[in-house]
């Protein structure tokens, strides 16, 4: 996972990390750890599912490359009373020895890795064979994907960069089961979930991204920079306007996969 080169730490990612806290619990939820199970959490980002697999009295560490937000983790654990550790690595650098984990999370957190293989290799490395590995992966479709895929390729062309490459398939269960089953978790079983984004209005959900999410904050600052973020933000709108299930308000659904992955 690659998720120091776009500047983790920026911006205000706790502010998102709230947004994308149901998915976490549903996700915690599913994987079921039990107490006194070790749990490793990759990707932990503000330690989300970290915390809720600490609450059932799992053994848990979260690891992540961003020092800001590992900072950010540590201070809700302390805060909810809750033990869990926090070290800085990534999905293919895993500071952990062999066979650590019963369960291996990755909450939205692995989906970045710049290497899918060396991830895979790394988290089924830490897993116990009789364990499981659980991962979160948005489904790509709908007016989020469609207004962050514009933005995204807006920055691309600025910084005269080629197209974006295809993104591996972490939400299908073919892509998957070949993927791990080269490193032995090739048993994958797939549920679908969905999580609604919400907001005052279509420009808040944008302008608050802006402002939070790192990924957002460099594109802006960037395209700011040339002087057209503006026409890119407006854009982005328009897409989520057209969307807008609830006129009288804001939201929009995602849907998202839970896959869960042992050794076969």
């Amino acid at each position: 996972m690659n998720r120091q080169a776009p500047g983790w730490g920026a911006g205000r990612y706790e502010v998102t990390a709230e947004q994308l806290l149901p998915a976490a619990r549903a996700i915690v939820d599913r994987a079921a750890p039990a107490a006194g199970e070790r749990v490793v959490d990759v990707g932990t980002g503000t330690g989300n599912a970290a915390l809720l697999a600490a609450e059932r009295g799992a053994r848990v560490i979260g690891v992540d490359p961003a020092p800001r937000l590992l900072a950010v983790a540590r201070e809700r654990a302390a805060a909810a009373g809750l033990d869990a550790e926090f070290a800085l690595g990534d999905g293919a650098n895993l500071p952990l020895p062999d066979g650590e984990a019963d369960l291996t999370l990755s909450v939205f957190g692995v989906i970045f890795a710049g290497d899918p293989a060396a991830a895979a290799a790394e988290m089924a490395r830490v897993t116990a064979l009789s364990g499981r590995i659980v991962i979160g992966a948005w489904i790509p479709e709908g007016a989020i994907r469609a207004s962050i895929t514009m933005a995204r390729d807006a920055v691309l062309h600025a910084l005269g960069a080629p197209p974006a490459p295809p993104q591996f398939a972490w939400h299908d269960t073919d892509a998957l089961a070949a993927l791990f089953g080269h490193v032995g978790f090739g048993s994958v079983r797939i549920v679908e979930e969905r999580l609604a984004f919400t907001a005052a209005s279509a420009a808040a959900h944008v302008d608050g991204d802006a402002q939070n999410h790192p990924l957002s904050v460099a594109g802006r600052a960037l395209l700011e920079h040339r002087g057209e973020y503006q026409a890119v933000r407006d854009r982005m709108v328009a897409i989520l306007d057209a969307a807008n299930e609830d006129p009288g308000a804001f939201p929009i659904t995602s849907r998202y996969v839970i896959a869960t992955l042992t050794v076969a």
